[in-house]
């Protein structure tokens, strides 16, 4: 059987964590209780696991457990923030968004400015990074809600939302941030954040798929989210339907090995990242990389490749080599990168861009054999293309 491909699309998601699956498995066949059945010892032992799991996320995050609600991941985490937090404002009907954001937010946000509402959509600098200064010129006396993403899912970029987050409660407006890409891989300590709600999916960080969850800050003044889901009253009423036990522990899990291994794992991945940036600069004349410098995730890296196809190469590449060229939610669509148009990326770049995601599972032997790779697919395309130095 030939080997499989060197897998380096870390940011489109995470091969779970065989301890993660370890400790689902008594969740399929001996543990199959529902958490919501307190009347016998199947049940209470389903519910234990929720709370265990709920206490371990609530640990990375450094929130009260009582402040997570679980969903099917990220994408259903922002519907519920936005919908939710603006269906039920009594302040006002204005949204304020930025052009980088994944598309489980400016969909959202679509619905919303069809509802009636008025969504702001604030520009980002080079790096794909909000400025907090357009934050707070944007903000009016009926903005509701700010959503700023945490970590861009394209290029990397990490947005200022300490900072952000002050000036919406100043002006006493709620914060959302979408921190799908970061948790688990940088610091975030929501005691310490002015933080309304947060979005974050367990695949991103080698959980399971379909499982998420949503902080929603407790405490006054009061977050008032309207459910996108009746039936029952699950998750403080704001998400109903029989909690999936083992993808919760799964969750939890991955939220706990994230915690214990952060420091050392972020900075293992950065050095990775490194070493393929360094590789591919070295071997490849005239690349281009996307993206802040230094404030961006550890496994990132974005590229851009004058005289090379992106989509011809990693159709060559595609045995021996996983990546691609931007989110893999908008992958289908013929149109360019919304993120790199916002960036204001050179329009002949923007079909020439690659994405590596590095992750937890990738060793350097890997990374200087992708860079091999990639080198020579670059070249190939550049020489069918008829592309010359000369001609950058």
């Amino acid at each position: 059987m030939a080997d499989k491909p060197i897998y380096l699309d870390n940011s489109s998601t995470t091969r779970t964590d065989p301890r993660v699956v370890e400790k689902m498995l008594p969740y399929f066949t001996e543990e199959f209780g529902n958490a919501s059945s307190i009347t016998h010892e199947f049940g209470r032992a389903a519910g234990a696991a929720v709370d265990q799991a709920r206490q371990d996320v609530a640990s990375l995050l450094g929130c009260e457990p009582k402040s997570l609600v679980f969903t099917s991941g990220a994408t259903e985490s922002n519907n519920l923030a936005l919908l939710g937090a603006m269906r039920a404002a009594t302040n006002g009907k204005h949204l304020i968004i930025n052009a980088a954001e994944h598309k489980a937010i400016i969909d959202p946000a679509k619905r919303l400015e069809a509802e009636g509402f008025e969504v702001t959509v604030l520009p980002v600098d080079k790096y794909g990074r909000v400025k907090a200064a357009d934050v707070k010129t944007a903000i009016r006396e009926d903005t509701a809600l700010v959503s700023v993403m945490h970590g861009n899912n394209e290029v990397g970029t990490i947005n200022p939302i300490a900072e952000i987050s002050e000036l919406c409660r100043q002006a006493e407006v709620l914060f959302h941030t979408d921190a799908t890409q970061t948790v688990g891989k940088v610091p975030i300590n929501l005691s310490k954040l002015n933080v309304d709600l947060l979005s974050c999916s367990a695949h991103k960080m080698y959980g399971p798929k379909g499982i998420g969850a949503l902080f929603v800050r407790r405490g006054l003044p009061r977050v008032r989210i309207e459910p996108l889901v009746e039936g029952g009253g699950h998750e403080r009423k704001m998400r109903s339907g029989t909690l999936p036990v083992q993808q919760i522990v799964g969750l939890g899990e991955a939220c706990r090995l994230c915690k214990l291994d952060m420091q050392q794992e972020s900075e293992r991945i950065t050095l990775l990242r490194e070493h393929l940036r360094h590789g591919l600069a070295n071997s490849i004349d005239g690349i281009q990389f996307n993206g802040h410098p230094s404030e961006r995730l550890p496994g990132s890296l974005h590229l851009s490749v004058p005289g090379a196809n992106a989509e011809a190469v990693m159709m060559q590449l595609r045995t021996r080599l996983a990546i691609s060229s931007g989110s893999a939610c908008t992958m289908s669509s013929p149109q360019p990168s919304h993120v790199l148009q916002a960036i204001s990326l050179d329009p002949s770049y923007l079909s020439k861009s690659l994405r590596f995601g590095i992750g937890r599972f990738n060793t350097e032997a890997e990374i200087l054999e992708a860079v091999k790779l990639t080198t020579a697919s670059v070249q190939l395309s550049r020489d069918l293309s008829g592309y010359s130095s000369n001609n950058s």
